[in-house]
């Protein structure tokens, strides 16, 4: 079985900016709290359309991202079809291999996954997700003017292979599976994705 995503990605967390955990180095703070969104411009699972539908994840990780494992929850588009549903959950869970294969070896726990109204908006150095009830959060570019920080080649990745562009975030409020976070002005990251398998 074949597929292919690719589209826009961004993350956001409560470490200072640039977060270190990217880098395999311990969090600015004694835990990481995360917040990841995709949008899917083209994707293709097995013959079942991906175009347009958008993920959610919510990651906790007590400690040192490369050494503890961490607690996710997982957001599919609750516009998706039976069959689309499906394989976003294959392909965002890990299950379908590819590159979220190697994410997911990093969950230990995961609190839930299923259908949410997910809204994701991207204007030029501006990034914004809702998840209805659950999670706001937007980022905007750290860069003076309009030239870009940019990280390339970093060991922990969710989107290898693209210069993630080094951002802040604007506001950041999660409230589900007994978690709430609420910050602003801390780290964020934006770039293309791609994957498959």
């Amino acid at each position: 079985m074949s597929w292919s995503v690719r589209g826009k990605y961004f993350e956001a967390c409560n470490c200072e900016a640039a977060c270190p955990c990217v880098f395999l180095s311990p969090p600015t703070e004694d835990e990481c709290t995360l917040l990841v969104g995709w949008h899917i411009d083209e994707g293709e699972f097995d013959g079942t359309s991906l175009d347009g539908l958008n993920v959610g994840m919510a990651v906790l990780s007590p400690g040192h991202m490369a050494e503890v494992p961490w607690q996710a929850a997982l957001y599919l588009d609750d516009r998706a079809s039976e069959s689309q549903g499906q394989a976003l959950a294959a392909i965002f869970s890990g299950q379908a291999g590819g590159h979220p294969a190697r994410l997911a070896t990093h969950i230990g726990e995961v609190l839930g996954a299923g259908p949410a109204s997910i809204e994701f908006e991207t204007n030029g150095k501006r990034t914004s997700m809702k998840i209805a009830g659950i999670a706001d959060v937007a980022i905007a570019s750290a860069g003076r003017g309009d030239v870009e920080i940019t990280i390339e080649n970093h060991p922990l990745a969710v989107a290898p292979g693209f210069p993630a562009v080094v951002s802040r975030s604007e506001y950041l409020s999660f409230d589900d599976h007994g978690m709430r976070w609420e910050l602003a002005e801390k780290n964020g990251f934006y770039s293309p994705f791609g994957y498959s398998a």
